[in-house]
């Protein structure tokens, strides 16, 4: 999310149409052999690897709240080699994804006969107190010129991720098969662990969560990547059918993720918070009829 604001700060015309994943943890990835705790400062000395520009700056605005200053951590550009870049100690942590590179690095402790819990995370929405981890919301965005000329072009698209949506989590196993059936490649345990743990994250309805992108523009402009004058791009216009209700307990609801994708992490499946918060129960993650 925080891509789509600054891309268009910068002058970039597109917009935000949908989302596709909510708010999935993200942070400072590390192993427990790192030396690095959950104490921010224990990151001092330490080489961090980040993805692109928006990581630094990030991490360079967290140093001022914990007594430090960007010359006391040694930032490395790895880009999306953040999980080999641990692995081979080029860094000593980086940023990234709880069901990405978490995944990643726990299968390569199992392979090395080590404990997957030796990977930990330092959440960037903790550090910060952003009480979300909406920034990193993974979004269908679209070229400002093109949404305007070709409205219906843009609404059967979201009609066909809405429709592939409401099939992976109706029936997770069999999306899995047919997208492996289409892309072999990607056929192995640890892709399908990551999908196992993004499950969680897939937004049922695609809106844009108004709290959310509040929060994120207020975000960028703490880090100073948007002006206040800013106002945020996205709409959820071409979505054409009912919008869920914002969540009562957001707060309540990142602590539930956390039990719910532990879970996931020990003993695999397809899970959702709906199962643990009241909410209407959907596809994998309904009890089975009576």
């Amino acid at each position: 999310m925080i891509h789509t604001l600054a891309a268009a700060a910068r002058g970039f015309p597109v917009q935000s149409i949908g989302s596709l994943l909510n708010e999935p943890f993200t942070g400072v990835v590390y192993l427990t052999s790192s030396g690095i705790t959950p104490d921010f400062t224990t990151l001092k000395g330490k080489k961090i690897g980040y993805v692109g520009e928006f990581g630094k700056i990030q991490l360079d605005e967290l140093t001022a709240h914990y007594g430090m200053s960007p010359d006391d951590y040694q930032a490395v550009r790895v880009g999306m080699n953040v999980t080999r870049s641990i692995i081979t100690g080029e860094i000593d942590a980086g940023i990234g994804l709880e069901n990405v590179q978490m995944v990643e690095l726990e299968e390569w402790l199992v392979s090395q006969n080590r404990s997957r819990d030796e990977v930990k995370m330092l959440r960037i929405d903790e550090l910060a107190q952003l009480g979300c981890c909406c920034f990193c919301s993974i979004l269908y965005i679209g070229n400002d010129a093109f949404i305007e000329q070709n409205p219906e072009k843009v609404r059967a698209f979201l009609r066909a991720c809405k429709r592939a949506t409401d099939f992976v989590l109706a029936s997770p196993d069999q999306a899995w098969e047919e997208f492996c059936n289409f892309k072999s490649a990607m056929n192995t345990p640890t892709n399908r662990k990551i999908f196992e743990r993004s499950f969680a994250y897939f937004s049922p309805d695609l809106q844009n969560v108004q709290r959310d992108w509040e929060k994120v523009t207020r975000y960028g402009k703490r880090l100073g990547v948007l002006d206040d004058s800013f106002t945020p791009n996205y709409t959820n216009e071409y979505l054409a059918w009912g919008l869920e209700e914002e969540a009562h307990d957001p707060t309540g609801d990142q602590k539930r993720m956390v039990e719910l994708q532990e879970g996931v992490k020990q003993h695999g499946g397809f899970k959702r918070l709906e199962t643990m918060s009241g909410k209407t129960v959907v596809g994998a993650a309904a009890p089975a009829a009576a």
